[in-house]
């Protein structure tokens, strides 16, 4: 179900039944609630949490029920049972009873020792301290002992508990900032304020030990990102909402101490919520066995029915035919015969489905995770984080994945904003960075003599509005430390600090900055917050001047159509911004402009009037602050790099190549997501990338705005989908509840990426459900916060990316992995060849016991179908663990089709463990027939060699003649072990001589005189193998070579063909580069819906303000870097640098300056005047293509000279594939409001 509440689809209509009271632990005791039958329990969980599976009493029922899910293991305790009725034994019960309980005994300690780990990690978060308020004074006790409505004090750096109703703080107006960092990967900082009464009120320990205030909400739910409650007090009741809430999970920040009421506590908070439940996960070929042994079981069932019926039949001739021999019949009649016949015949051929099959299996499947522990080619040394199979029954799987559901933040990205270059007044700065405190720095324009000397106001304006127009908190320690909103404005403010504009204090109404090592007061008059539909956030102050400033910074679209003219400047910043888009940089434009006394004081007198307003308040500060933002002036635009992860680009590219489709589900805005969706080449510029706003509830008519757009214009044609998905959502009834899901999974599957934005943890599960019910696709979940965790359980496959600060998620993973580029070698190196591996091993296993077995059933008839065995027992008892078992575990183990480093450049590979191309139905079809049809050729030549012959040295008695067709299945079964191993190893030469010298060894021993005498009911070949005749040996080299004459002419003609076929060109893997994109990403994508500005203006956020010190290290202009020029120290553009000034500076000396020590190079761009191309691949201005704005479409460039032209610019127009992306957004599934996908 993808929705709750009312309907399927519906939305969820919450309740209010959940009443919390403060201090009062008693009221919530009485409460009950059914949850089986009769069977009641509180209704106010405790806050301890239990993710483990089992418990001491539960362990052994619980684990043999799930075991006995499989078919197989049903099967042997049946064949065990039958084995106690000695009517019709063949071996002991218990010979059987012990191998079987081996198996269920190896597979039930690896359970334990993952519950284990399970139990720990869960005894390690309940035993957690935390002070609970007891009495009137706060006291130490662990997480577990916290119940609904205590009262909890929390403090800097501290996990929140439970889920809670913030109270106070120490903070002003009791703000709390909160990181939430274990639960979505996102580490900037969010916060929360107290309401206003609390905050007054509760300002001593004895006044909130009688307070007595009481929370009625909504029941407890999955919907992290809502809530809904009233708080009554003193006659009062107060609304509450999301933003007074702290979520478990989530870590105190800049907060000295806050207090909260818990709400929700242990399995009812929001995050535990949106857990799931360990789900116990099956492989497709496991699936395929159970089906298989239910298969081989019928066709048993009905050979030995067959060959019951035919001894029936067969022991009444007999009698008819020798009347002489009534006596021995006497008790038995021909149908008693054929009944304890049909359980003989049933006992007899049951080892077709051996037990040692199930051992072996487990065997390789641990030794290949071992394999994935051991490889150096996934051990992050940086972090010493080696790659972890923490579960070792799902190897053969990871070679069959059709879908990847994978995380954003902190999966793909590092979550580090990198201010990578800009563009200032037509010129373009950038390419030498240097790191400071995980945040990278362009230094190509380093405190530039001109900005000094004021030549260049623009770029002073520039870079002073990155210093004034944020919403970035500063608190001074031994440095400056910026606690901002969100990564980008960080980076920002980070770089304006090291190009010498300082951003130094904060009050409610100025900002202070030191410009070059001149400090500046600005008072700030107003603050336009930033907010998703706006795009923008402006500041309005005055400077010490008096003179009136409008800084504005957002996303081009917005900006560019503000603008007061549009001249040179602008149109050269446009194709930079193409240019930075081409990079996938996330750009944002700069702009500001005078504004006059006059033009203010009319301004400020309706925005204080709009403040007030009680209805409308938001849409008429929008109008004002529209009005106040036209005519701007543009200083130019950034470019910054959400910086992935090493290798992430390469990695999707290898994965799509190997037909692995790749979903990105996401908590961030669509911008943020599309942003990402580019940079890693999950999204290319020649893509149709469908964009869907909504689907409107009309019948199978589309809005306008419901098209599908392919870089400027409308495919009409392929409307046909929209189409579908609008007439299934508009029913909306429940029955159309799957067609809606259908038409969903339809769509999107038929794109090459999707990007989710906007999805809850519940709602993340709910897509990889969907994609797992209508696709039947193999799917793999990677993630690395507690918000994955749920997806990752519901996935096939569950990934978590470890040495980050959450581990929840690597807690519930199948296999642990550092880094995302690690997907690549773990799917298409280990994972197909633990398929591989595993395939040819149930194709050998079930040739060879066919091969080695069936000629029991054609020796029955020639035994008058009286279930005698044809083989000595011990054959039968050694042959799949001594004879044949060696073979066919180095399959297992070590069996290769081509090298990693092939199977990396080549992962179109991969394809063939997507398609079960190496073990299915037709597969096993083909595998029972060639192990029928040797096991026939093993006893009729045989049989035919041991024909009636008359002479002294003739050997035609039962003992020769099976032990020559013993030998001769075996040689077989060796032989086409030689034949199909494509990689040979010493282990494999070993397992084959092992083979033979074992039988050799066993024959002589159990086939002895010396053994026959001193037990002989149990030894019955008494010298079998010292018999000489020239018949046994000639009739198995003549067996072996026909049994194995195809195969062996299939190898030869391989081998001859390979021999003529000429050497294939190798293949060159290149990244895409996008031409003439105008797709361009703004960083104006924050993942809050709003910034700090009210929280700024309103001084709710700051403290007193006090006298503060110029931070140690800042700059000045007598300690300016010097850049790079030694004689003059002016700032060179990248477009005026020539090739002889680029050698000439190629050996710049150390820079002075703020961390010091660091020597740039020059930068190096070709020149188109000089008609040389530089070693860089850096584009001067005449080197940009033009653009229509228009048409979208792209215009060959400006002529420059031969050789001198940027690479990733052609004249031609670029092919367009017929790929496909898409980015849907309408609410799609209710689980918590609307998903916009």
């Amino acid at each position: 179900s993808c929705g709750a509440g009312v309907g399927e689809h519906g939305w969820d209509i919450p309740s209010f039944t959940w009443e919390v009271r403060a201090n009062d632990r008693n009221y919530h005791m009485q409460f009950k609630k059914k949850f089986a039958f009769c069977l009641t329990k509180k209704k106010y969980a405790g806050n301890a949490i239990k993710t483990a599976k089992y418990n001491i009493f539960t362990f052994l029922p619980l684990n043999l029920y799930e075991q006995f899910h499989r078919m197989a293991n049903v099967y042997f305790v049946f064949v065990i049972l039958l084995q106690t009725f000695p009517e019709i034994s063949t071996l002991p019960w218990y010979t059987l009873l012990f191998p079987l309980s081996c198996l269920l005994t190896i597979r039930g300690l690896r359970d334990l020792i993952d519950d284990i780990g399970r139990h720990q990690s869960d005894r390690n978060i309940n035993s957690r301290p935390c002070e609970i308020l007891s009495g009137k004074s706060f006291c130490w006790q662990k997480w577990r002992d916290i119940c609904v409505g205590d009262i909890v004090r929390l403090r800097k750096e501290s996990f929140v508990p439970a889920d809670m109703l913030l109270l106070c703080s120490s903070e002003p107006s009791s703000l709390c900032y909160v990181e939430t960092a274990d639960i979505d990967g996102e580490t900037n900082l969010k916060f929360r304020q107290a309401l206003l009464v609390t905050h007054q009120e509760l300002v001593s320990e004895e006044i909130m030990a009688a307070f007595d205030g009481e929370v009625t909400c909504e029941e407890p739910n999955s919907r992290m990102h809502s809530f809904t409650g009233t708080l009554e007090w003193r006659g009062e009741t107060y609304s509450l909402d999301s933003e007074k809430i702290l979520l478990r999970g989530c870590k105190i920040r800049n907060t000295d101490v806050c207090y909260g009421l818990v709400i929700y506590a242990g399995f009812d908070s929001k995050i535990m919520r949106n857990c799931g439940k360990i789900k116990r996960k099956k492989t497709k070929l496991d699936r395929m066995m159970d089906r298989l042994v239910i298969i081989i079981f019928l066709v048993l069932l009905v050979t030995s029915l067959g060959l019951a019926v035919a001894s029936g039949f067969w022991a009444r001739m007999f009698q008819e035919k020798h009347s002489y021999l009534s006596a021995l019949y006497k008790r038995t009649t021909p149908a008693q015969q054929a009944f304890f016949n049909f359980w003989g015949f049933t006992i007899l051929l049951s080892i077709i489905i051996p037990m040692s099959m199930y051992i072996t299996f487990e065997f390789i499947y641990l030794v290949n995770s071992f394999f994935i522990n051991w490889d150096l080619e996934m051990y992050y040394a940086v972090k010493d984080i080696p790659a972890k199979a923490r579960s070792t029954s799902l190897n053969d799987q990871l070679g069959q994945i059709e879908y990847i559901f994978s995380d954003k933040t902190g999966t793909l990205t590092q979550n580090v904003m990198s201010f990578k270059k800009c563009c200032i007044n037509g010129t373009i700065y950038g390419d030498l960075w240097r790191r400071q405190r995980n945040y990278y720095f362009p230094y190509a324009f380093l405190y530039s003599e001109s900005a000094r000397r004021d030549s260049d106001p623009v770029l002073r304006e520039f870079l002073r509005l990155l210093a004034l127009c944020h919403t970035v908190m500063v608190e001074e320690k031994d440095q400056l430390v910026y606690q901002a909103a969100s990564p980008d404005e960080e980076a920002l403010v980070l770089a304006a600090r090291n190009l010498g504009y300082v951003f130094l204090a904060r009050t409610q109404d100025t900002i202070t900055i030191s410009e070059l090592g001149v400090k500046r007061t600005y008072k700030v008059l107003a603050m336009l917050d930033f907010n998703s539909d706006r795009k923008r956030m402006s500041v309005l102050v005055r400077d010490p001047q008096g003179t009136i400033r409008l800084y504005t910074k957002g996303a081009d679209t917005v900006i560019l159509e503000r603008l007061q003219r549009r001249g040179p400047n602008e149109t050269f910043t446009e194709m930079a911004l193409d240019r930075f888009a081409e990079e996938t940089l996330r750009t944002l434009c700069l702009a500001s402009k005078e504004v006059s006394e006059v033009e203010y004081s009319v301004w400020s007198r309706r925005h204080r009037e709009a403040s007030i307003l009680l209805q409308d308040r938001a849409r008429e500060l929008d109008k004002l602050y529209e009005e106040m933002e036209q005519n701007l002036q543009l200083l130019g635009a950034t470019a910054i790099e959400d910086k992935l992860q090493d290798g992430v680009p390469e990695t999707i590219q290898l994965l799509k190549l190997g037909n692995i489709k790749v979903w990105v589900l996401t908590g961030d805005k669509q911008e943020t997501a599309m942003n990402i969706g580019y940079a890693c080449k999950l999204l290319t510029d020649d893509m149709e990338i469908l964009e869907e706003k909504e689907i409107r509830s009309q019948p199978c008519v589309l809005s306008p705005k419901d098209k599908i757009l392919h870089t400027g214009e409308v495919l009409k044609e392929k409307g046909w989908l929209w189409q579908r998905l609008a007439c299934c959502r508009a029913t909306g009834s429940q029955e159309q509840g799957s067609l809606v899901e259908k038409a969903f999974v339809d769509l999107a599957t038929s794109c090459q990426a999707v990007i989710c934005c906007r999805v809850t943890p519940k709602q993340k599960a709910l897509i990889v459900e969907l994609v797992k019910k209508h696709k039947k696709a193999i799917t793999l979940a990677i993630g690395d916060g507690a918000n994955d965790v749920n997806m990752i359980k519901t996935a096939d496959i569950g990934v978590g990316i470890s040495g980050l600060e959450g581990m929840q998620a690597v807690q519930c993973s199948d296999y642990a992995l550092a880094q995302f580029s690690y997907l690549q070698r773990l799917l298409l190196v280990h994972g197909r060849w633990a398929y591989l591996r595993i395939c040819k091993f149930l194709r050998y296993f079930f040739y060879k016991t066919f091969a080695g077995l069936m000629a029991q059933v054609w020796f029955a008839f020639h035994s008058g179908f009286t279930a005698q065995p044809l083989y000595e027992g011990w054959f039968l008892a050694l042959y799949n663990i001594f004879y044949t078992a060696y073979p066919v575990l180095s399959v297992g183990l070590l069996e290769q089709d081509v090298s990693a480093k092939k199977s990396l450049e080549f992962p179109e590979l991969y394809v063939i463990g997507q398609q079960d191309e190496l073990f299915n139905y037709r597969v096993f079809g083909i595998t029972l027939l060639h192990g029928v049809s040797t096991s026939l050729a093993s006893f009729y030549i045989a049989l035919w060699a041991f024909e009636d012959h008359v002479g002294s040295k003739v050997v035609g008695d039962y003992e020769s003649f099976a032990v020559t067709v013993a030998t001769s299945a075996l040689l077989s079964v060796l032989v086409e072990f030689i034949l199909d191993t494509k990689f040979w190893t010493a282990l494999s030469f070993l397992m084959v001589t092992a083979s033979l010298l074992l039988f050799c060894f066993f024959s002589f021993l159990t086939q002895s005189i010396d053994a026959f005498r001193i037990a002989p009911a149990i030894f019955r070949f008494p010298g079998e193998i010292t018999r000489g005749s020239p018949w046994p040996g000639l009739g198995v080299s003549y067996l072996v070579g026909l049994a194995h004459s195809p195969d062996l002419s299939i190898s030869l003609q391989k081998i001859r063909l390979k021999a003529k076929r000429e050497p294939e060109p190798s293949v060159e893997l290149r990244a895409h580069v996008p031409h003439g994109s105008f797709h361009r990403r703004s960083s104006y994508a924050f993942s809050h819906q709003e910034g700090y500005a009210g929280l700024i203006t309103r001084g709710d956020s700051l403290r007193a303000r006090t006298t503060r010190r110029t931070a140690p290290g800042l700059l000045h202009p007598e300690t300016t870097p010097a850049l790079l020029d030694p004689q003059t120290a002016t700032l060179l553009p990248q477009a005026h640098y020539s090739t002889s000034e680029l050698l000439k500076y190629s050996d710049a000396k150390p820079a002075v300056g703020l961390g010091g020590g660091y020597s740039p190079s020059p930068l190096l761009t070709p020149s188109c005047a000089g008609g040389q191309a530089a070693p860089a691949a850096r584009r001067p201005s005449s080197c940009f293509p033009t653009a229509s704005r228009s048409t979208g479409q792209s215009q060959p460039p400006s002529p420059c000279r031969a050789g001198s032209g940027p690479r990733g610019f052609h004249m031609h127009q670029p092919n367009r594939s017929d790929s496909r992306g898409i980015i849907l957004k309408y609410p799609l599934l209710s689980e918590g409001g609307p998903m916009y996908v």
